[in-house]
């Protein structure tokens, strides 16, 4: 069976371990882990890494045991589209509101979600506020708990004619953006933030970086601020848009470099969809 992507739809597990649809609550519980990915076309990318990080992250915000995860996952899965279009399905863990159905608590008063929504339209490149945010989150490494200030930020880089935000530390370090991943190139080194710094583990971020080693590209993790940026090639990568360099740096006056190596980077993670089971 396949869930229509329409946004507004929301399935709950429930004790008996299936989906179920249900209305959205009035006063939805708290947010404590999500995760989300494109599927385009019945085909998706790094599925199984994105399991990972969201079930590691269930597990010690809420000590759900793996069982419950895996039976979960299993029903989501069977739900994803597999028709054509392009879909940005989300998977969430969220403490139950008061108004949530009884047989979708579970123990510990937590909720699993799935919500088939369709994607936003993608675009190959990015215009990045100039104005370097300090990061506000309160769990980096974790997605989830900070969406909504994520959100925040997002909407005042677009009032800035952005569509993302670059966030840093408390001294000015670059992290990453506020809906992606950042890496960007120095000469022939591709460099990504530390990652003893608070950034959130990227899983497009990771399948680039691995293939860059497996390549014979040099790979650094280095500390800059905004500034060092100036001429480069720089990327912001997440699982919606694959990678897209950076075009515009908005409200300031600091060069962007040409993108030399985005083209062919992207079509190779484009090439690693696979389709999902029947």
């Amino acid at each position: 069976m396949t869930a229509p992507g329409r946004a507004d739809r929301l399935f709950a597990l429930t004790a008996y371990g299936a989906l179920r649809e249900v209305p959205a609550p009035e006063a939805p519980g708290t947010l404590l882990a999500a995760d989300s990915w494109l599927v385009a076309d019945g085909r998706v990318r790094a599925l199984a890494r994105h399991r990972s990080r969201f079930t590691e992250t269930c597990a010690e915000s809420a000590a759900l045991p793996a069982a419950l995860l895996d039976t979960f996952w299993t029903a989501m899965a069977a739900l994803l589209p597999r028709e054509e279009g392009h879909w940005f399905p989300r998977v969430e863990l969220e403490t139950a509101s008061a108004d949530a159905s009884p047989d979708t608590v579970l123990p510990g008063g937590h909720r699993l979600l799935y919500r088939p929504r369709p994607a936003p339209a993608l675009s190959t490149t990015s215009r990045v506020w100039g104005l370097a945010v300090c990061d506000p989150r309160r769990t980096p490494r974790h997605k989830g708990p900070d969406l909504g200030t994520l959100a925040a930020v997002r909407s005042r880089a677009a009032a800035a004619d952005a569509d993302e935000a670059l966030l840093v530390t408390a001294d000015g370090v670059v992290l990453e953006a506020a809906n992606s991943s950042l890496l960007w190139w120095e000469e022939d080194v591709l460099c990504h933030p530390p990652a003893e710094l608070p950034v959130l583990p990227g899983v497009t971020a990771s399948l680039l970086l691995e293939r860059a080693a497996r390549t014979g590209v040099t790979v650094r993790p280095v500390r800059r601020r905004l500034s060092a940026l100036a001429g480069r090639e720089v990327w912001v990568v997440n699982a919606l848009h694959g990678l897209r360099p950076v075009t515009a740096w908005t409200g300031g006056s600091l060069p962007v470099g040409a993108p030399r190596h985005a083209a062919a980077w992207q079509s190779w993670l484009d090439g690693l969809r696979s389709p999902l089971p029947a």
